[in-house]
């Protein structure tokens, strides 16, 4: 088994439908020019609040990708 070395990003992502999508917005938008990504870790989650109801999602999220 060889050794691998790994770099991590954060992310925000945003969505008006949930969080899941806010997620998966980020991780579709960073695969378009990261290769190799292996994983993510939720860091921060928070909301956008109008007329009182949740507009949108924002989730920060770590992204873990090989280098070598």
């Amino acid at each position: 088994m060889s050794d691998h070395i790994y770099k991590k990003i954060e992310l925000t992502g945003s969505s008006s439908v949930g969080l899941q999508q806010a997620i998966e917005n980020a991780i579709e938008k960073a695969g378009q020019t990261i290769p190799n990504m292996r994983w993510f870790e939720v860091v921060e989650t928070r909301g956008h609040i109008e007329q009182n109801k949740i507009a949108h999602w924002q989730v920060t999220i770590k992204v873990g990708f090989n280098l070598g």
